[in-house]
């Protein structure tokens, strides 16, 4: 009787600690969905910037944001819109005396560092300092480092300026031993996004495109330091090709740093700038925290009748494109399209900006959101602003569109189409000892079965649909950018550009930002004073957000915890998948620029 007591006592107060246990993730949930806590900004702050995430298009929705447990992240992931909004905002904070860029990863594309860079140019005219200080500068923190009034590195430290190499990997090999065929089917000379399962190297094509791109983003790159450290290119050349910087006095003696200091000596520094005293704490306002305001409009008038009447919708397309609703990591074409069709018939919406960052993905699911982009041209003016991916897809959903601006370092083009279908007969047969036999009602009633090779015809079937599909992608460019057919397809077949490469051969009208796309919308639209509009919408429902969140975040965290640098490759493997499906317009394989 005394064991039986012992367990029933044993079960409530189990039972106890978890109803208490879970009010109190209750409570915490119900608080982090009434919203941030307002921040007070202290006179003689300054703007802290340490970006260790990878920066989405916009802040995502996360009542959960600070609460670090379950796996989730307790840092705020702010998107790139807050991250310029707060720039702008510190610009004429008088409470903000200057920006610290501290030790940052910059695992966003240089498209997107290219924004922040030029909006803290921008900063540095209100006559604020910068100050920039890491114990490792990669080549893309230095690069946004480089605006810096003064660039500090630790005297021990690391800097990494050596030149851009971009890597292919690989998987011909390993679906040889494991029996496995991928059988292409594929348009365009330069659309090699096939290559890393039927080669074991890069195709001459390949090679002459990488070339040409990566030559390109380099240029900009040097281009950029030279103008902001006073050096000439040519120098900056010399430096890198030679390796002439393996320590950090090396860095400071070819004047791309300001001094080696260590933190407590930047902080000391920070506190003169700043006009508060040695023993005085540090008046820090870390991004995150900072209030933002109300940056959705572009004028001082935004209560006004008329600023509300008249809006700009930024419809985000940011990730790979694929049918279904997607998230806010990936372009579902229902939801995009839902998006584009429910701020063309807003009659309140009088302009419209579609901000693509985007590899591209299944063609079906880009030409169901091309389709919207037509209908929504019809009505009203709609820009779209190229981030740091706008490419095969993600320029299919983009050349309808009335004007297109990209960075000069988006990659974008790839204008071509391929197919996958896998042979694993050797894999069943040869390493699994499985073998398949059946019925069918029709010759071709088993195309597209894994089981077995294509045969000649089933191929020549094959390879007409991915023709027809690239016709039509030919067109629909050609028809948005007001060329022949001929021409689109000369500098189409697969082919990468990147921004600034593109506005020569005419895929793009012009170079700028975000912040232009939204001014040439309003001056297209005929409207001064409006109010931005987000799209689409993002959920609010807590509870929902809770489990997604929870079980997104921890998964991803344990296979990345387990593979490290390795985890790109799992989600290449992963996305092979997808590319099974259906055709695809998709970037030539994971772009990893170092």
């Amino acid at each position: 009787m005394k064991q039986f007591f012992k367990f029933v006592f044993a079960t409530v107060v189990g039972i106890i600690l978890c109803s208490v246990l879970f009010i109190v993730i209750i409570i915490g949930i119900v608080t982090a969905a009434k919203g941030d806590k307002h921040v007070e900004i202290d006179s003689n702050s300054f703007l802290h910037i340490a970006i260790t995430h990878e920066i989405p298009e916009r802040t995502p929705y996360n009542p959960f944001s600070g609460l670090d447990f379950l796996g989730l992240d307790g840092e705020k992931n702010l998107g790139l819109n807050d991250i310029l909004a707060n720039i702008k905002r510190a610009k004429t904070d008088s409470n903000i005396k200057g920006i610290f860029l501290d030790e940052s990863y910059m695992l966003s594309g240089q498209a997107t560092t290219e924004e922040i860079r030029n909006a803290l140019i921008d900063f540095k005219k209100s006559g604020k300092f910068i100050i920039a200080y890491s114990e490792v500068y990669t080549q893309g923190f230095y690069y946004l480092a480089s605006v810096a009034d003064k660039v500090y590195i630790n005297p021990k430290g690391i800097f990494e300026f050596k030149g851009f190499n971009s890597e292919i990997t690989f998987f011909k090999g390993a679906l040889d031993k494991l029996g496995i065929e991928a059988q292409v089917i594929k348009v365009g000379t330069y659309k090699s996004a096939v290559e890393p399962f039927v080669l074991t190297k890069m195709s001459t094509a390949n090679r002459e495109q990488v070339n040409s791109y990566l030559g390109s983003l380099y240029n900009y790159f040097l281009a950029g330091i030279s103008n902001s450290r006073n050096i000439s290119k040519d120098s900056l050349f010399y430096i890198a090709s030679n390796l002439k910087i393996q320590f950090p006095e090396d860095a400071l003696k070819y004047k791309l740093v300001d001094g080696l200091k260590y933190k407590d000596e930047v902080l000391d520094e920070l506190k003169d700038r700043t006009g508060i005293g040695s023993k005085t704490d540090l008046h820090k306002v870390e991004m995150g925290d900072y209030a933002t305001g109300n940056n959705n409009t572009s004028n001082d008038d935004e209560d006004s009748k008329k600023a509300v009447k008249n809006q700009i919708a930024v419809v985000y397309a940011s990730g790979e494109i694929n049918g279904g609703n997607g998230d806010d990591n990936t372009i579902g074409s229902e939801k995009i399209s839902g998006a584009l069709r429910k701020v063309r018939l807003d009659n309140n919406v009088k302009a419209v900006v579609l901000r693509v960052n985007s590899p591209g993905g299944s063609s079906l699911a880009s030409d169901v959101i091309w389709r919207e982009m037509m209908l929504t041209k019809k009505v009203k003016p709609i820009i779209v602003s190229m981030g740091d991916l706008a490419a095969s897809g993600g320029y299919y959903i983009s050349c309808a569109a009335d004007s297109i601006i990209a960075e000069p370092n988006t990659i974008t083009g790839s204008i071509g189409i391929f197919a996958i279908i896998p042979n694993l007969q050797k894999l069943f047969n040869d390493k699994l000892g499985i073998t398949f036999d059946g019925v069918k009602t029709g010759k071709y009633s088993d195309l597209g079965d894994i089981s077995k090779p294509l045969s000649a015809e089933e191929k020549a079937i094959l390879q007409n649909n991915v023709n027809h599909g690239y016709d039509d992608f030919t067109k629909a460019v050609a028809e948005g950018r007001h060329k022949t057919q001929a021409y689109i397809n000369s500098i189409g077949q697969g082919r990468v550009w990147t921004g600034e490469q593109a506005v020569k051969i005419g895929l793009v009208d012009r170079l700028g930002n975000i912040n232009d796309a939204i001014g040439s919308a309003a001056k297209k639209a005929g409207i001064k004073k409006f109010k931005l509009v987000s799209y689409p919408e993002q959920s609010k429902d807590v509870f929902h957000r809770f489990g997604s969140d929870v079980s997104m975040q921890m998964k991803a965290h344990f296979v990345k915890s387990e593979l490290g640098d390795n985890y790109r490759y799992y989600e290449q493997i992963k996305g092979l998948t997808e590319m099974m499906r259906t055709p695809q317009m998709r970037m030539p394989y994971d772009i990893v620029i170092r």
